[in-house]
């Protein structure tokens, strides 16, 4: 096994199963600020935040859940901005799963659900933030 990794940009990809792509497309691109960057087919959406790529496939409900995700993560680069998007999505209808709170490590965060319970966190984390 070689020990010598190659580098890498980090994780800049997300795809995930959807069954309503246009309720989950509008929840991501009208409220979250992604831009639609290619749609293939009326099945497939792929997303762009400037840095990252977020692909949306649209599946059959077969009643079996197809995969399992502990939740994506939105960076912000000012630890003011988390409370800022708390609010806007609050007040936007989006159902949130706790307070924002400050971790002892310096982060800041909070997380809340997409139209199909996909778990977002919104998180300003020093080590990945610029401010």
């Amino acid at each position: 096994m070689s020990l010598t990794r190659p580098q890498h940009a980090g994780m800049r990809h997300v795809a995930l199963n959807v069954l309503d792509l246009a309720l989950v497309e509008s929840f991501y691109v009208d409220l979250l600020g992604f831009e639609v960057e290619w749609r293939p087919d009326s099945d497939n959406v792929y997303l762009s935040s400037g840095v990252d790529n977020l692909a949306l496939h649209r599946v059959a409900d077969t009643g079996v859940k197809a995969q399992s995700l502990a939740h994506t993560g939105i960076i912000v680069d000012k630890i003011e901005q988390v409370d800022q998007w708390y609010d806007f999505l609050l007040d936007n209808g989006v159902k949130m799963i706790n307070q924002a709170k400050t971790h002892r490590d310096g982060a800041r965060s909070f997380y809340c659900s997409d139209p199909e319970g996909v778990v977002v966190q919104f998180i300003f984390h020093p080590p990945l933030s610029t401010g």
